[in-house]
C-alpha cells in the first residue's frame, strides 16, 4: 500500500524538498505524502535511526528519500545539510519545518535552560533551515516554504516557552512572506491531533489528553493525514496566490469560548486518514 492522497498522483514530480522532524508524528507522514506524490525527500532529524527508518518505508512505497540528521539548533550543521540535500538533489522546491518539541510545565516552573532549548528548537531552528533553503537555492530559484506552529492563539498555558516560539515563528512567517517574495512562506498551525507525540508527555497528563476531543467543536482529535493535506495543499500549485497565512487545522478549538459552554452539537466530522502506516497513540487506546 502507498499513501491515500486526495491529490492528484505525480503532483510533485520532478521536485525535491525538505522535511524537518521527519523521523516520527507529523513529518513522517508528510515526507510519505509527498514522496508518494512523486517529491524526492531530504529527511532531516537528530535520531538517524527514525530517519532511516523512514527512508525505508518510503522505498518500500516506491518514493525517494535521503537522510541527513541533523540539530537544527546548529547554525553549521544546518548550513552543511541543506548544501548536501542541494548537492543530492539539485534543487530545493519546498521546505516544510516541522521539527519541534517542548516539555509541560507552568511558566515559574520553566528554568533559562529550559525556555532556550525549547526557543532555539521552535523558532531559531526552523530560521536557520529557511534561512539558508532561501540564500542557498530559493532566493534564485523560487519555492515554498511551510513553518509549523501550534494553536497559541490566547496564550498557551502549561507550554508558554512553546507558545511564545511560535508566535514568533508565526511573525517570522509574515515578515519572511514579504522580505523573500516570489519565495512563498506560510504556516500551518494543528491543534490538538492523534500523533505519535502525544505519547511523549507524562502519564499524569493522560486523563487531560483523552478528555481533549470534548473540547473541540467538530468532536474529535485532529489526524495526521489532514495536516499533511493542508500542508501539500501550500505547497501546491493551487497555492500560488497565498503567501505570508497560516492555516489553522484544529477542529475550530480556539473558537471554544468561556461565555458560550457548548462545544458543538455533539457530533464530529469523518477523519481523514490516508497515511497507510499511521499508528493511534497508546494514551488513546
Amino acid at each position: 500500500m502507498t499513501f491515500q492522497s486526495v491529490f492528484r498522483a505525480d503532483l510533485f514530480a520532478g521536485r525535491a524538498g525538505i522535511v524537518t522532524g521527519a523521523g516520527s508524528g507529523l513529518g513522517r507522514c508528510t515526507a510519505h505524502e509527498l514522496a508518494a506524490l512523486g517529491a524526492r525527500v531530504a529527511l532531516v532529524g537528530r535520531d538517524s535511526g527514525k530517519l532511516e527508518a523512514v527512508a525505508r518505508e518510503i522505498a518500500g512505497s516506491g518514493g525517494t528519500a535521503h537522510v541527513f540528521d541533523c540539530d537544527i539548533r546548529e547554525e553549521e550543521r544546518v548550513r552543511d545539510v541543506v548544501q548536501a540535500a542541494l548537492r543530492d538533489f539539485g534543487r530545493l522546491d519546498f521546505l516544510v519545518n516541522n521539527a519541534g518539541g517542548q516539555f509541560a510545565a507552568p511558566l515559574e516552573k520553566i528554568s533559562a535552560r529550559g525556555w532556550d532549548a525549547v526557543v532555539r528548537t521552535n523558532l531559531t531552528g526552523g530560521f536557520l533551515m529557511a534561512r539558508e533553503c532561501y540564500v542557498q537555492h530559493m532566493k534564485a530559484h523560487g519555492g515554498g516554504i511551510v513553518n509549523m506552529i501550534a494553536d497559541m492563539w490566547m496564550g498557551m498555558p502549561g507550554m508558554g516557552h512553546s507558545g511564545a516560539a511560535r508566535a514568533g515563528m508565526l511573525n517570522f512567517t509574515e515578515t519572511a512572506a514579504l522580505e523573500w517574495a516570489p519565495v512563498r512562506v506560510n504556516a500551518i498551525a494543528p491543534g490538538w491531533i492523534a500523533s505519535s507525540g502525544l505519547d511523549c508527555y507524562p502519564p499524569e497528563m493522560a486523563a487531560h489528553i483523552r478528555a481533549l476531543p470534548g473540547k473541540v467543536p467538530l468532536g474529535r482529535l485532529g489526524t495526521e493525514s489532514e495536516v499533511s493535506a493542508a500542508i501539500v495543499f501550500l505547497l501546491s500549485p493551487a497555492a500560488a496566490f497565498i503567501s505570508g497565512a497560516c492555516l489553522r487545522v484544529d477542529g475550530a478549538a480556539p473558537n471554544a469560548k468561556r461565555v458560550w459552554e457548548q462545544v458543538g452539537a455533539g457530533t464530529s466530522t469523518v477523519p481523514f486518514d490516508g497515511f497507510h502506516l499511521a499508528v493511534k497513540p497508546k494514551v488513546l487506546e
